[in-house]
């Protein structure tokens, strides 16, 4: 089965960083879109970027551009989230996700549908 658990989360300063993992297992990793999304507190979940892990092609929403990057690395069947320049409206619990290459469409204006694989979060608190 497809598993996904997430890790790295920690309490920050604005201003600094933090990279987070994605350790995936259960499916055949080059094939599928893996994606990185947010809940703050009281709002919804939010798509903040993502990544073909087979040909590197990848998508980032406007909020994050600039201080986020995705990466990611076959060997070890992890995806990356590397986060910059933190701010507080940054806080909220980050999930990782993954959909098949066939169901996600990374040049979409809002390529985040088709992700129905989820890991359980991992905390990130960005204090102001």
């Amino acid at each position: 089965e497809v598993q996904l658990v997430e890790s790295g989360g920690a309490s920050v300063q604005a201003g600094g960083s933090l990279r987070l993992s994605c350790a995936t297992s259960g499916f055949s990793f080059d094939d599928y879109v893996i994606g990185w999304f947010r809940q703050a507190p009281g709002k919804g979940r939010e798509g903040l970027l993502c990544i073909h892990n087979g040909d590197g092609t990848t998508y980032y929403a406007d909020s994050v551009k600039g201080r986020f990057t995705i990466s990611s690395d076959s060997a070890k069947k992890t995806v990356y989230l590397e986060m910059n320049s933190l701010k507080s409206e940054d806080t909220a619990v980050y999930y990782c996700a993954a959909g098949p290459n066939t169901e996600v469409l990374l040049t979409a204006a809002s390529p985040f549908s088709g992700m129905n694989h989820w890991g359980k979060g991992t905390l990130v608190t960005v204090s102001s």
